[in-house]
């Protein structure tokens, strides 16, 4: 059993067992990716994964539960990477953040300003992804933190914490009717066509929620990934839109207008996430700790010894 032919195991099983994209990915041919897959079968005496001639369909018993170790030696690989770059270069080395657009965008330019005034030599990768993405990419190690509010709490091998809580706003074009009805009302915005979030981004289930339990079914004639597209097509006049309030700038939105709505819809909470058993290098923590300093390095560690077992700590 060598490196290469976990990493084979481990590629198959993240690519939904298409070696077109596991040759792919780890710069070998498609017949090299078989090769290793059949000769660490031979080599364990066991089948690993079930097949429909010469496409793979899934993994048997025994390969669902060597891809479990298999992750897990992969991981400690990586961890003992980072751990000999902690103790012999602790400002230099890479920091990737998978993160919505929309925390990218209003939530962590302060937090990254402060992160590379402190730590220049630190390269800061942002990924920008779909909340379902970010997990992803959490649980296979390609991040070292994750920032959403959908999804990471739900995520069994990771650790959440609550970052900072948010409220969904409506915006309208300067001069717009909805400007003069107060308090708004989620009837007066149902007359109107709505653009906001697409499915799965930025809180869009509370807003649907919202107007469902006020039996209220809104004209949504446009959703998009990100609120600046949602105020580009608001400003064109095609729809009043629903935001998040942190991504309303009245200086540069100057256009349009930002009507009081905390009233209509619930509270959201930003996570910050970090897998279980992922060594964090010391400017990790401390990132962590710039998002929001009640998330000292201590508190973190705590969160994820393997005696904790709340995937949500608050």
């Amino acid at each position: 059993m060598n490196f290469q032919q976990l990493r084979i195991v481990h590629e198959t099983v993240r690519r939904n067992f298409n070696l077109t994209e596991v040759a792919a990915a780890l710069f070998t041919s498609q017949s090299g990716v078989s090769k290793h897959i059949k000769d660490l079968e031979d080599e364990l005496g066991l089948e690993l994964f079930v097949r429909k001639g010469k496409r793979l369909l899934g993994l048997t018993e025994p390969g669902e539960e060597l891809a479990v170790v298999v992750d897990r030696m992969l991981m400690d690989a990586r961890n003992i990477k980072s751990i000999a770059a902690q103790f012999s270069n602790k400002d230099h080395g890479q920091l990737t953040i998978a993160t919505t657009h929309t925390q990218a965008r209003y939530a962590l330019p302060r937090v990254v300003t402060r992160f590379k005034q402190a730590f220049p030599k630190v390269h800061l990768v942002l990924h920008q992804a779909s909340p379902n993405e970010i997990a992803t990419m959490l649980q296979d190690g390609r991040a070292d933190i994750g920032i959403a509010t959908e999804t990471l709490a739900e995520i069994s091998d990771c650790v959440s914490f609550g970052f900072y809580g948010w409220h969904h706003s409506v915006i309208v074009p300067a001069g717009h009717p909805l400007e003069g009805v107060t308090p708004l009302t989620l009837e007066a915005i149902a007359e109107h066509p709505l653009i906001t979030y697409h499915q799965g981004f930025t809180g869009r289930a509370r807003i649907d929620e919202t107007f469902a339990d006020a039996g209220l079914a809104p004209d949504i004639v446009m959703s998009a990934l990100d609120a600046d597209v949602i105020k580009a097509y608001v400003e064109l006049g095609l729809g009043i839109g629903i935001v998040a309030s942190m991504a309303f700038d009245p200086e540069r939105d100057r256009n349009l207008r930002m009507l009081p709505s905390d009233h209509l819809f619930g509270e959201n909470l930003a996570r910050i996430a970090v897998r279980k058993g992922h060594f964090l290098r010391g400017f990790a923590y401390r990132f962590i700790e710039l998002c929001s300093p009640a998330l000292g390095e201590s508190v973190v560690r705590a969160a994820l010894r393997p005696e904790v077992e709340r995937e949500a700590v608050f």
